[in-house]
């Protein structure tokens, strides 16, 4: 003969093991997420530190053309070489990106350095770097979306505030290429002549 009561011990057994199931996956979610997102910034830094690595040589080749840009990019670049977390990296390293473009902007008005081949090398492995970095802010910014939709979900959210996951910032970063040029006229008329 089966048991009348079994059915009512069973139901709360299965919500019970289902509760589990779940807090155990959304926890496991949530490292693995970080972990992801941390694997993602080792890359994004690696990126970033071969572009500072490449400034040096650029500064050198340049150095002859304009002496003020490359002094003001060698004293920004070395302070880059640290490994800081996101947010400050991101406001330095768009500094360094605007100072890049400020060279390459100074590269423009010399032709022969222009059409040097080591400055031609040197501005081609900037932009292969650069577009690397931008692979790697791209798959950050997808783990960090997917982390912070797991943080802010519900019921996960209640799982977050337990062991402290929290909200991650996005990876945003103004890149040389990506820096709008700077339009400069150098004609020779006053205000009254422009009229």
């Amino acid at each position: 003969m089966s048991n009348p009561n079994a059915p009512l011990f069973i139901i709360p057994g299965f919500i019970s093991i289902v509760t589990v199931a779940y807090f155990v996956g959304t926890y496991n979610n949530f490292i693995k997420y970080r972990n992801r997102i941390e694997e993602s910034w080792s890359s994004i830094d690696i990126a970033l530190k071969r572009r500072v690595n490449l400034i040096p040589n650029l500064v050198e080749v340049v150095r002859g053309y304009e002496e003020h840009e490359t002094e003001l990019l060698q004293k920004v670049s070395h302070r880059f070489s640290e490994n800081r977390d996101a947010p400050t990296r991101m406001e330095e390293e768009s500094k360094l990106s605007r100072s890049l473009h400020g060279l390459m902007a100074v590269a423009e008005g010399y032709p022969d350095l222009k059409a040097s081949d080591n400055f031609l090398s040197l501005q081609q492995n900037l932009n292969e770097i650069e577009k690397e970095i931008q692979l790697t802010r791209n798959r950050y910014n997808a783990e960090v979306r997917k982390y912070n939709t797991l943080v802010e979900s519900f019921p996960s959210l209640f799982i977050a505030r337990k062991f402290g996951f929290t909200k991650r910032n996005y990876f945003t970063l103004e890149l040389a290429s990506e820096v709008d040029p700077l339009r400069v006229d150098f004609s020779d008329k006053s205000p009254a002549q422009a009229s």
